[in-house]
């Protein structure tokens, strides 16, 4: 999984009155968990923008100015309800043999015949939650669409993989192709073919004799 460093500052203060003084310079107050005690930090709010406006799922490396790293997810992120700002962020440190449950962005790929036919693909899940060790957790999770036909559904069972685990029900949805207005019914398509096949068989033996 690609990672992102975030640049910050260690904090000697957690009151309220620091808190808002970061906020009005344009810092973001943050706190590490995971570790023996948590780590109170302040990053540049800018240095957010490639974690959290996006889709993709990434790991981060806090690197602070007293010379310490730490690998951690991002675990959760508070904004002001009418700026939208970015208030607080909170961090969870990774360890290379513990595992870690986290989001993971679906990528759909292929061209499902149903679509084809006139079918609509509904994305049930557009991210999956797994468990995994850090060095097993994907950047995405590929879903190939391209055997569903309408009315079809696509499990999570089909996504299994041995590096992760899904933390869903088997009988999870990840996507579907629903029937549509301007749909064609992929069986009876099946029929059209079956039944030229087998007038087409007669016609050649016709011709052979």
């Amino acid at each position: 999984m690609k990672s992102i460093t975030i640049n910050g500052s260690q904090r000697e203060s957690v009151g309220k009155k620091s808190t808002k003084a970061l906020r009005n310079a344009g810092q973001v107050p943050c706190v590490l968990y995971g570790g023996d005690t948590p780590v109170h930090f302040s990053a540049d709010e800018l240095a957010f923008s490639k974690l959290v406006y996006t889709a993709n799922a990434h790991t981060v490396v806090i690197a602070l100015e007293n010379g310490t790293s730490f690998n951690a997810i991002l675990q959760d992120i508070q904004f002001h309800p009418v700026t939208d700002r970015i208030l607080h962020v909170d961090f969870y440190q990774l360890f290379e043999n513990k595992e870690i449950t986290m989001d993971i962005p679906v990528l759909f790929v292929g061209n499902s015949r149903g679509v084809k036919n006139g079918g609509v693909l509904r994305k049930n899940k557009r991210s999956l939650r797994v468990k995994a060790l850090p060095a097993n957790l994907p950047d995405f999770i590929e879903a190939d669409i391209t055997p569903l036909r309408i009315g079809h559904k696509l499990y999570i069972t089909t996504l299994e993989n041995d590096a992760y685990k899904f933390m869903h029900p088997d009988n999870t949805v990840v996507c579907q192709v629903r029937r549509s207005r301007t749909s064609v019914d992929d069986e009876d398509e099946d029929e059209e073919t079956t039944t030229a096949e087998g007038a087409e068989a007669p016609a050649e033996a016709a011709a052979q004799e």
